[in-house]
């Protein structure tokens, strides 16, 4: 018989998408708690960069390990597989974005959505 893990809430889904990021050695990870902001699509952005198409390739397949590993859950949605410049996991509440450097300062996700609360996430070295 298969064993049901119980549902993880959004906080946690967040945690397992930086191990994940962190994994492979994704640089400039931010989570951004979004769920006091009006509007938003969701209650977490995990963003990461990436400095060439493999390495954000590598990351967003980590972090859907580590998610799938922690709670059994695979991705509503997934965008950017095809030319891998920027890979959004959405997970409903929980959105991972693992995007090549240029990409993400050219879209500059923390600015668009000036009102969440935003932690920054050191790497262990």
């Amino acid at each position: 018989m298969e064993e049901k893990k119980e549902l993880v809430n959004s906080e946690k889904l967040a945690d397992l998408a930086v191990l994940g990021m962190l994994e492979k050695k994704a640089s400039d990870i931010v989570v951004m708690d979004l769920r006091n902001v009006k509007g938003a699509v969701a209650d977490f952005f995990v963003i990461s960069s990436a400095s060439s198409d493999t390495q954000v390739e590598a990351v967003a397949k980590s972090v859907d390990e580590a998610i799938y590993k922690g709670a059994n859950e695979d991705p509503w949605h997934r965008e950017g597989t095809e030319n891998r410049e920027w890979i959004l996991l959405d997970y409903v509440n929980v959105v991972a974005h693992i995007m090549k450097t240029e990409r993400r300062e050219f879209f500059n996700l923390e600015g668009l959505w000036g009102d969440a609360v935003i932690k920054r996430i050191q790497a262990e070295d």
